[in-house]
């Protein structure tokens, strides 16, 4: 058995399952009476990671965000994952709203982690590989603490813990 245990700190989000609610928002906008017929739309563009609304209005678009929000919790996606921009107006009075998919841990806030980790003086070490973290440790109770610790936090982020061992 190796000395040192580790695990990641990640921010991944399943693209499928977004689709699937997104998918299921479109359908949800054809059949709803109060919403048919509007010129609403929802896309998702799986390779750019974006989500963009449209509707006819301010409000309407604030209806369909609802809905696809619930259709991303009911699929388990926080919605922490989703960076949304401004409502900007578009052509003939609509309103547009586009949303990013957050995937990966920023420098930054994997920066603070890090050294959030450090100044609780745990015996760990941690190492930012690319858009994840690596924390180190002789002892899993440490880890464990570790884990206890960050989610305690928020970092505006949705985080998970993989790769344990």
């Amino acid at each position: 058995m190796a000395k040192d245990q580790s695990f990641d700190v990640v921010s991944q989000v399943d693209m499928q399952e977004v689709d699937n609610a997104v998918q299921q928002t479109v359908k949800e906008l054809a059949q709803r009476y109060d919403l048919k017929g509007t010129g609403s739309t929802v896309s998702f563009d799986r390779a750019a990671g974006t989500i963009s609304l449209t509707a006819p209005s301010d409000f309407v678009l604030g209806q369909v965000k609802d809905i696809l929000d619930s259709k991303l919790v009911r699929r388990g996606i926080d919605l922490m994952a989703l960076d949304w921009g401004k409502i900007e107006a578009g052509s003939g009075g609509t309103a547009r709203r586009t949303a990013t998919v957050v995937n990966g841990i920023d420098a930054e806030i994997a920066r603070r982690i890090n050294k959030e980790v450090r100044d609780q003086k745990f015996k760990v070490k941690v190492q930012i590989e690319g858009d994840k973290l690596r924390i180190f440790s002789a002892s899993r109770d440490e880890l464990q603490a570790v884990i206890a610790f960050i989610k305690e936090h928020d970092y505006g982020i949705p985080l998970q813990f993989t790769n344990y061992r």
